[in-house]
């Protein structure tokens, strides 16, 4: 998790009354202040957001290795197989 920067500004945002009702709740429940719920959320968010977003460049002197790997058949892993075929624990 980041630290919090020395300095800070001010960021508004427009919800709903309901919307504001849920965020305060979610606040309360996370035993923290509206203003710190959104500022930990809105983070975390933008870290996942940024995160997906991600590019990947390959070296074109790699390019070949890459498709030759990406061409291979897929391997069989009996752990994932045997974890596919388990009852999930909620429906247990």
């Amino acid at each position: 998790m980041r630290e919090q920067p020395l300095s800070s500004s001010v960021l508004s945002v427009r919800v709903s009354s309901d919307e504001r009702a849920l965020l305060e709740e979610a606040a309360a429940q996370s035993h923290t202040t509206l203003s710190e719920f959104m500022r930990r959320r809105s983070i975390e968010a933008a870290e996942a957001e940024v995160l997906n977003r991600s590019v990947i460049t390959i070296p074109a002197k790699d390019w070949e290795a890459f498709e030759a790997w990406i061409s291979r058949p897929a391997e069989a892993v009996p752990t994932l197989a045997e974890l596919a075929r388990r009852t999930p624990s909620w429906e247990r």
